[in-house]
């Protein structure tokens, strides 16, 4: 189920009104990419972009028909890397960030979950 566009709304209102908020929803769609939710990601880029730069702007920055980039963060919406990677870099800009990726070793759900053999005794 889609998000309402109240609730879109009050996202974007709260983002424009405060860069921690922005800063915040910017982090949370690249972490999302990262761990394989791209419709998530993709639906609060939408928003980060209607609170910051709006898609005409976006669009003369990186080069791109303004409906396009409307359809690439739709619901249904597929933006290839390149795209992607020119948005992310934009609102990286506007909301004057840096990136930095760091990886951690999770344990596998299925070593997580299984008893030790000393629970038993």
């Amino acid at each position: 189920m889609g998000l309402t566009r109240v609730f879109e709304r009050t996202v974007v209102d709260r983002a424009q009104r405060d860069p921690a908020f922005a800063r915040s929803l910017f982090d949370e769609a690249l972490t999302l990419m990262f761990m394989g939710e791209p419709q998530a990601a993709r639906a609060i880029l939408r928003n980060l972009i209607h609170a910051t730069l709006g898609f005409e702007a976006l669009a003369e920055r990186i080069g791109r028909p303004a409906k396009s980039l409307r359809r690439m963060f739709s619901a249904r919406g597929r933006p290839g890397m390149r795209d992607l990677a020119s948005v992310v870099d934009s609102l990286r800009h506007w909301l004057s960030l840096s990136v930095h990726v760091r990886s951690t070793r999770i344990a596998p759900k299925c070593l997580a979950a299984e008893p030790s053999a000393q629970d038993d005794t």
